[in-house]
């Protein structure tokens, strides 16, 4: 037999059976050999890797790829070094824009600075005719001046239910709009125009490919406050079409954008999008994922709903996006309804509901895999780990958050729950196949960057995190790829470089055993092969 492409004299970490080997035979985008077996076929090509380490392509199991490509062309914050800083960048910007343009920044970082929050006035002082709206890090708060708000309405409102609108001494809004509260303003920057969204797609899917992803699931398209396009799915279909969509991609839909269905009484469809299509539709390029829902807001923000007190705010447990019931009463709906549920849950308040919502579920109305998940899972007490394996609920997890928000979450939960927030190892012991993500833009999305943090597990201020929960190279790689695979139903297709798997590989420039761990982000991907065909060759090492 003549197949299509043989990779040879490589260190193969193939993540399933037979572990590691030298080579792959490639046809028809599948892997149909490895090592031995491959090497003894003819091919039409044939490369020799050099010794070069392979690894399956990285699977991205929690982004938000239409923000972060809307990104690349707004203003990045995530460098500043102060409010001055940030201001002085704010005034450049607003110096190539038209009087009543908005001007949007995105990714800055109190905690980076040592400072707080920008705010309405300076803003309205350095930008007075110009839309202003600057997002935090965390994407679950931001700051507008007044044009914003006035035409977000937000001096008619007192509060939002499930967010926040910050006000000073004399009752005056701040500029700061947390978690729902945003929600006015994405109302005034929605919906996106599929043509831009399009590109957005097409950019972002460019940079990925040159960090080694191969596949990515979108955590909430089409409605709710992060949803940018009641038709964002046309959006990358026609990204497909036009050749944009580069990467792997599992849609999952807002709860926003369900609907009551009126099918036959016996067929327990009582809520999905038109047609009754719901996770699964689709093929391994571009398919329906899970459904998501909201339950909190976050740890860095102080909005995360907490059981007790934030340590450094007295008063405060955060915020639970929707009342317990309700929150209770969709998860519910959309199981029996036959979705995969991905909950949106980060303090432990949060993530106990959603682990009572889905037993209650399972009991009453038994799936034998639903394989529901909780994104982010970041504060997890012991009783939640063991909840979590019995239901096999999926933990997807962005590790680089301990970099990045480190420093401000130690402080906020304090000492006494540290060991429970961004846990690892405690959730591969107990079987538990956690799934590596980035929340993309929230964080560098790079999964080596994502996997060093896995491994040394300290803050960018050099605080070191709950190192017990570190994992080795081979155990946060799997989490992103084999576990990633199967937090969306596609362990049969993706996440090892056995036979009948998808031919979706990466190249590393070095070998990352063999590297300081503290290195492990500054290797090279020297190749990404998608379906047997190159996706980022950079030293054209595949010809």
């Amino acid at each position: 037999m003549k197949i299509d492409l043989i990779l040879r004299n490589g260190h193969v970490w193939t993540m399933g059976e037979p572990g590691r080997t030298h080579a792959l035979g490639i046809l028809g985008g599948r892997i149909v050999a490895v090592g031995d077996d491959a090497t003894g076929l003819e091919a039409d090509q044939v490369v020799d890797l050099g010794g070069r380490t392979v690894v399956p392509g990285f699977h991205d199991a929690h982004a938000h790829t239409g923000r972060f490509g809307l990104g690349l062309t707004q203003l990045d914050l995530s460098d500043a070094t102060g409010l001055d800083d940030i201001y002085q960048r704010v005034v450049r910007r607003a110096a190539d824009l038209p009087d009543g343009a908005w001007l949007i920044g995105h990714s800055y970082e109190p905690a980076g600075y040592g400072g707080g929050h920008p705010r309405r006035v300076d803003l309205d002082r350095i930008a007075p005719a110009h839309r202003v709206w600057l997002k935090h890090r965390s994407e679950h708060m931001g700051v507008g001046n007044t044009l914003v708000l006035e035409d977000a309405g937000v001096f008619g409102i007192d509060q939002v239910r499930g967010g926040i609108i910050e006000r000073d001494g004399a009752g005056e809004p701040t500029g700061l709009l947390q978690e729902q509260a945003q929600a006015l303003v994405n109302d005034l920057l929605v919906p996106v125009a599929v043509r831009e969204l399009v590109e957005a797609i097409g950019a972002a899917h460019q940079r990925y490919v040159a960090e080694g992803l191969v596949a990515c699931q979108e955590a909430g398209i089409g409605g709710g406050w992060i949803g940018l396009s009641p038709v964002e799915l046309a959006a990358y279909q026609t990204a497909l079409r036009e050749g944009k969509l580069r990467v792997r991609t599992t849609l999952m839909p807002a709860y926003e954008t369900l609907r009551e269905l009126n099918g036959h009484d016996t067929d327990e469809l009582e809520l999905g999008l038109d047609l009754g299509l719901t996770t699964g539709l689709g093929d391994p390029m571009l398919r329906l994922g899970a459904v998501k829902i909201f339950a909190d807001g976050a740890l860095a923000s102080r909005t995360a709903a907490m059981t007790d007190d934030f340590s450094n705010e007295p008063g405060n447990r955060g915020v639970l996006q929707l009342e317990p019931e309700e929150l209770r009463g969709r998860i519910i709906r959309a199981h029996r309804s036959g979705w995969q549920v991905a909950t949106h849950a980060i303090g432990d308040r949060a993530v106990g509901l959603a682990i009572d919502a889905y037993r209650e579920a399972l009991t009453r109305w038994p799936q034998a895999d639903a394989r529901h998940r909780i994104e982010h899972c970041s504060v997890t007490t012991p009783e939640h780990v063991s909840a979590l394996a019995e239901l096999g609920v999926v933990p997807v997890l962005q590790n680089y958050f301990i970099h990045t928000l480190g420093d401000a979450v130690l402080s906020n939960v304090g000492p006494q729950r540290r060991d429970w927030v961004y846990r690892l190892r405690s959730l591969l012991d107990a079987g538990i196949p956690a799934a590596g993500s980035s929340d993309r833009p929230v964080a560098d999305g790079a999964p080596l960057k994502a996997i060093q943090r896995m491994l040394t597990r300290r803050t960018a201020g050099g605080q070191a995190f709950s190192p017990h929960e570190a994992v080795s190279f081979e155990e946060a790689l799997r989490c992103y790829t084999v576990n990633a695979a199967h937090s969306a139903f596609l362990e049969h297709q993706l996440g090892t470089l056995t036979p009948g798997r998808l031919a979706d590989v990466v190249v590393l420039a070095e070998d990352p055993t063999a590297v300081p761990t503290d290195s492990l982000d500054q290797i090279g991907i020297a190749a990404t092969i998608i379906g047997g065909q190159p996706a980022h060759d950079p030293d054209d090492l595949l010809g």
